[in-house]
């Protein structure tokens, strides 16, 4: 055995002999109970980051301790490959997509490889091959036929100069963010995916998953079910120039809060609305507003920070409760393809409502009241909104009612009116899935003038998207194709166009986690008798960033393939663990006029106060100041990133992995320390040391698996110690994951193997079945030098064979107890007794200690409380 712990020559040894042995190759095998470990696939960016060596080392401990504990454990990987960054980025180098994309997964495949994952690689697959996407294709064609997917004009950002759609990101204050073109609002047919219809089925199935709380909370505001009534406002006879059909009868709201309608003061409507533009008509000013709102942003998250603006139209709808004519508003907080494009305005209690009516000098009327709270129509406050214990005023017939109350009756009197109804209304929207980009799967869907829109035949499956295509930006190559778009219709043999969308990536990682099971299958999307083995992934592991919208069309696509009989199982991830981000110091200048320069913390050198707190940094090169910014989350724009190559290289993978898991709890976020990581490695040195020493000590021996009650003081406690060691890891594993603690434990084990004499035949046995009990227990964490300790401890066996090791139940009782001992609740002193010492012996024990002697001062004791097994506490 080598003296000192190389890594570079242990690592390597390790994944060859795994590899070999082809432990992490496995099939269905009903023999054993199995384990689907399952990490969010990477996106082939280039490198990998910290954030993924985080993500991936929690699966394999996971993975890892299971197979010990003789599961049949499948953990795959894949690559997430299609997707506007590798557009772009083809774009800057001037390359096709598909050339860069494949030499980043070349390089972080061999980067994951060193890390000493317990992946299989043979299921490996990447999404942007038609092995993958033709079946994605086909499942498409099916749900366009039976009516799922449709298609309809929708809403996008056009960059005139680019000649492409922008998502809302890349829209920077109006512009293009590559051409810095006035982006323009475009209506262009897309197709979608009906997922609004599953809306109550993704809610109620949420029920039964173990996922974090916060995430489960995330999908239900995300989906928004809310109870509320259609009402019908009638349009003013005076204002129904230029309108047509049920426009020109009534105006249609949805609102959740139908006990609040006798406080509207005005109707604010989108700018596609046709009273809008019926309104519109013959007015410059309005037209102008209009094509403003129709150039902004759609996203919600804009539409909530956004300025409110509108303008009147001088159109009037009448309230059906008082009949009171209420103003209808152009707002651009208000957008046409939700709900029907109009909202009922309280601003009294509706916060965005009163911000609009403050800055127009619009009316505002209270209808709600709550004891104890004055209301003031020139300030917002909390309860203004509030459905608690409040009661309506200044509303009729129905003063004094309290929410729900107010709800039902104002419902029925409604319904009575036929001037609305009760509903039950969704914040989803459908899923949209058409892209205005390349690098994507292609839509299998052919335009005929003939037979409309046609899906290609599963014959012609799957459409190829050209690989050796170098897009320069302006607009989809496809759409410039000839050869790709120009076909013949497949129904009636005309000349036809091939659609030139693109799906959204979020397609491709919707179903991955089914393909894993069968990659080669060649007769569909998953072998049947494969995911009726494997189900679904029992543990999923990735950020809290995809909380919302991957999630929730992974769980949409899983139950589309369950309608179709293509998996049996409703939804696709069973246990969820949302790792937090890793965190590093920032450090910037900020030149005049220009934008902050980012530097690297390996490029600056960064001076500390007496508690260690940074209070300046220079940076290296120059040995001029730079300002230390905040912790944050390691990213590329801020130059705070550790390459985990340079730490794999200084440290080995085994350092970085264990790093990774014990700097915090996998939820929480971490903070990057280069202390840290040298203390990892220190502790590496220690454990090598360890087995290193106590091999050259003497001979070889067997564990010990004799009588406990054999031993001597020292060494029960020692095997006690050993035992209940293996108890709590095997719970931080696996019921707590907390794998910080885990490793805190075994460090404590070892701190007391060094205190403890092990020397003599029985010493030394004990110390054999610490020490493998220990190799085994970190395992899962720091495999590769694991592997090698436990091929000095057990030339002639492997580690995985051997399995998780057991508890002996009688190395957990301990013959005597430590007992602490307090006068009056404070702490005087401890006493060690008998296990199974009667009440008597234990408060005699205490009565003589020193410190219950000089306390009590020479008084008698007026009552001694014996808590089992913790303490004494002598009261006078």
């Amino acid at each position: 055995m080598q003296e000192h712990y190389q890594p570079s020559a242990v690592e390597p040894a390790a994944q060859t002999k795994w590899a070999e042995a082809r432990i992490f190759n496995v099939a269905e095998d009903t023999s054993k109970p199995k384990y689907y470990c399952l990490s969010m696939f990477p996106y082939p960016s280039g490198k990998l980051h910290m954030g993924h060596v985080r993500n991936y080392t929690i699966g394999d401990v996971r993975s890892r301790f299971k197979l010990l504990n003789g599961f049949n454990v499948l953990q795959p990987m894949g690559w997430d490959a299609f997707g506007m960054p590798a557009e772009n980025a083809a774009i800057d180098r001037k390359v096709a997509p598909a050339k860069w994309t494949y030499e980043n997964i070349a390089y972080m495949r061999n980067q994951l490889k060193s890390l000493g994952f317990a992946i299989d690689w043979e299921r490996e697959f990447a999404t942007c091959t038609p092995e993958y996407y033709r079946w994605e294709q086909l499942f498409f064609t099916k749900l366009f036929q039976k009516g799922v997917i449709y298609r309809k004009n929708g809403t996008v950002n056009w960059d005139p100069v680019d000649q492409t759609v922008l998502a809302n990101e890349q829209v920077i204050d109006g512009r293009g963010w590559r051409s810095g073109a006035l982006v323009e609002k475009r209506e262009i047919p897309m197709y979608y995916f009906k997922i609004t219809d599953y809306a109550e089925q993704l809610l109620n199935d949420l029920e039964g998953l173990d996922w974090p709380e916060q995430v489960k909370t995330m999908q239900r505001n995300w989906i928004g079910k809310s109870r509320g009534i259609q009402v019908r406002f009638a349009v003013a006879e005076d204002s129904k120039a230029g309108l047509s059909g049920g426009y020109a009868e009534f105006l249609q709201v949805y609102t959740p809060r139908p006990d609040t309608l006798m406080g509207a003061t005005y109707v604010a409507v989108a700018a596609e609305h046709p009273l809008a533009t019926a309104a519109a008509a013959g007015n410059p000013e309005l037209q102008a507003f209009i094509a403003e709102c129709k150039a902004g942003s759609v996203a919600e998250a804009d539409m909530a920070t956004m300025e409110k603006k509108g303008l009147p139209t001088g159109r009037y709808v009448v309230n059906p409760l008082n009949g009171r004519r209420l103003e209808v508003w152009v707002a651009n907080y208000v957008l046409w393809g939700y709900g029907d494009g109009a909202v009922m305005a309280v601003p009294a209690h509706d916060e965005r409502d009163f911000e609009f009516a403050d800055k127009y000098g619009l009316p505002v009327k209270q209808v709600i009241e709550q004891d104890g709270q004055s209301f003031d129509p020139r300030e917002w406050q909390e309860w203004y909104g509030s459905k608690e214990n409040t009661r309506l005023i200044n509303s009729g017939e129905f003063d004094g009612l309290d929410f729900q109350t107010a709800f039902d009756k104002i419902g029925a009197k409604l319904q009575s009116l036929n001037a609305g109804e009760p509903k039950t209304q969704y914040r989803l929207r459908d899923w949209g899935v058409s892209r205005q980009r390349y690098w994507g799967c292609p839509i299998p869907i052919i335009h005929c003038e003939s037979c409309g829109d046609v899906p290609v035949h599963e014959q012609d499956l799957p459409v190829v998207l050209p690989e050796n295509v170098v897009p320069d930006g302006s607009g989809s190559p496809l759409a410039k194709m000839p050869e790709f778009y120009q076909t013949v219709c497949p129904c009636c043999g005309k000349p036809a166009k091939r659609e030139t969308d693109t799906m959204d990536t979020f397609m491709e990682s919707s179903w991955y986690q089914f393909r894993y099971m069968s990659p080669k299958f060649s007769d569909g999307m998953v072998a049947p008798e494969a995911q009726a083995y494997w189900q679904q992934a029992d543990q999923y592991i990735g950020g809290i960033e995809h909380a919302i919208l991957h999630l929730l069309y992974a769980r949409f696509f899983t139950k589309l393939m369950h309608e179709e009989g293509i998996v049996g199982v409703k939804e696709p991830f069973q246990s969820l663990l949302t790792q937090g981000m890793v965190l590093q110091a920032t450090y910037y200048r900020e030149p005049e006029g220009g934008k902050k320069q980012w530097f690297n913390p390996a490029e600056v050198d960064v001076q500390t106060d007496e508690k260690g707190r940074p209070v300046a940094a220079v940076l290296r090169a120059d040995g001029l100041p730079v300002t230390i910014g905040g912790v944050e989350k390691m990213s590329k724009s801020k130059n705070n990133g550790v390459d985990p190559q340079q730490i794999i290289d200084a440290y080995g993978a085994d350092t970085a992995r264990l790093f990774m898991m014990f700097a915090s709890p996998p939820e929480q976020s971490l903070e990057w320390s280069d202390a840290g990581v040298e203390g990892a490695h220190r502790f590496l040195r220690r454990l090598w040391r360890t087995v290193y020493e106590f091999k050259n000590s003497g001979e070889a021996v067997a564990a010990f698996g004799g009588n406990q009650d054999a031993l001597g003081k020292e060494l029960k406690d020692l095997r006690h110690k050993l035992h209940s060691t293996i108890a709590k890891v095997g719970d931080d594993y696996d019921r707590r994951q907390q794998f910080n603690t885990a490793i805190a434990a075994v460090m404590e084990l070892l701190n007391q193997f060094d205190k403890t004499d092990t020397t003599g035949g029985q010493g030394r046995a004990v110390a054999q079945e610490v020490l493998e009990a220990a190799v085994r227990l970190l395992w899962p964490i720091v495999p590769h030098i694991c592997e090698a300790l436990w091929s000095e401890l057990r030339p002639s066996e492997n580690l995985w064979d051997a399995g998780w090791p057991q508890t002996d139940e009688a190395a957990l009782v301990k013959s005597e107890i430590e007992i602490m001992v307090q006068v009056n609740g404070k702490l005087r002193g401890k006493i060690t007794v008998a296990a199974d010492a009667p009440k008597g012996d234990i408060e005699a024990a205490a009565l003589a200690t020193e410190g219950a002697v000089k306390f009590m001062e020479g008084k008698a004791a007026k009552k001694i409380i014996v808590v089992p097994g913790r303490l004494v506490n002598i009261v006078v």
